[in-house]
């Protein structure tokens, strides 16, 4: 499949096989085929991703606000092969269950010292 990056694929949403967002793709993996061609290997997602795409002063400060809600700094990105895509239109679209994939750290990190600190949060659907 023949795509271009910058129009069909960075910052698309991320949506897994039952229409939940998963994230955005914030980069990508890039391996070399025997040939000397690149291909697409991962879908990148998370700040860490995006910070280091961006770069600067920006991308540092996202980088650090990641690692600040994180239980083990420094956080790395959702890598999501791409033999999860099933198809890439408005949206990446997952073969794979959001549950299935690794949650994302700082939603850990919320869950744990905020969420979970709330009367009843427990108790909460999710």
């Amino acid at each position: 499949m023949r795509i271009q990056l910058g129009r069909q694929l960075l910052d698309r949403q991320i949506v897994d096989v039952d229409g939940r967002l998963v994230g955005k793709v914030d980069d990508v993996e890039f391996a070399v085929d025997d040939e000397g061609y690149p291909y697409v290997v991962c879908l990148l997602s998370g700040q860490h991703a995006l910070g280091r795409r961006i770069g600067g002063r920006i991308g540092r400060l996202l980088v650090a606000v990641a690692d600040r809600f994180s239980e083990n700094p420094p956080v790395p990105p959702l890598r999501l092969p791409m033999t999860l895509v099933g198809r890439v239109d408005s949206a990446v679209w997952l073969r794979c269950r959001a549950d299935e994939l690794p949650p994302p750290p700082v939603e850990v990190w919320l869950r744990r010292h905020l969420i979970g600190l709330i009367p009843g949060a427990g108790r909460a659907g999710g």
